[in-house]
């Protein structure tokens, strides 16, 4: 089932605090939320918030999961402290609905591995949470995109004046294999090798782990 489409009807386990934020930007977003969370408290601070539907109980059980009405689902997320627990309700959902989306919170980056065949994607918060850190931390000469879910990062670069590819296009820049400028200094173009990495302007580059600390180097010298 495509989940590309505006109008989609989602289905969180979970309402922690990662539940509740996930839920209020889908419901920002114009999306259906429903949310299965076995705490009483959360499911009364969720329900006066007024921006998902509230099922008390244990997601994971068929007869609680199936109050959420996962055949008319587009997407279940798992997103309790449990990857287990998160998992056994994707499954869940799966069997009743084999075109539903499915998602799972893991506790870390190396707990993805394995359940990329179960699942259709997994999530880690913390990684998030990191680069939100990171970016109040460094000010905003480098500032991470702090939603990307996988190791890859892609970052706003500003360009200091005398950095080595301050003035310089991108032609006569030996940019390391493994980074990418995405866009211009305006944001709306694709640049091309005869643009010019301007020195105070700002770029989205996307770097991978290892060649990111000598890319930061070549726009800040």
């Amino acid at each position: 089932m495509s989940t590309s489409r505006m109008d989609l009807r989602v289905i969180l386990v979970g309402g922690g605090r990662v539940g509740y934020h996930a839920a209020q930007a889908l419901h920002d977003r114009g999306h259906d939320v429903v949310i299965v969370e076995r705490d009483p408290d959360r499911c009364e601070r969720l329900a006066d918030a007024y921006f998902a539907t509230v099922i008390e109980g244990d997601g994971t059980r068929p007869d609680i999961l199936r109050q959420a009405d996962p055949e008319s689902a587009d997407a279940i997320v798992g997103l309790t402290a449990n990857p287990g627990s998160n998992l056994g309700a994707c499954v869940l959902a799966a069997r009743v609905n084999p075109d539903i989306r499915t998602a799972i919170r893991v506790a870390t980056p190396e707990g993805a591995e394995g359940y990329e065949e179960v699942v259709d994607a997994t999530i880690f918060p913390e990684r998030s949470g990191a680069r939100a850190a990171v970016n109040a931390i460094t000010g905003d000469t480098v500032r991470s995109v702090e939603t990307l879910p996988g190791e890859l990062e892609v970052a706003e670069m500003r360009v200091l004046e005398g950095a080595p590819v301050a003035g310089r296009s991108l032609a006569e820049v030996a940019l390391p294999r493994g980074s990418l400028v995405v866009s211009d200094a305006a944001g709306d173009h694709v640049p091309h090798p005869d643009t010019v990495l301007e020195a105070g302007r700002t770029y989205l580059v996307a770097v991978e782990p290892d060649v990111a600390d000598e890319v930061r180097q070549l726009f800040q010298g």
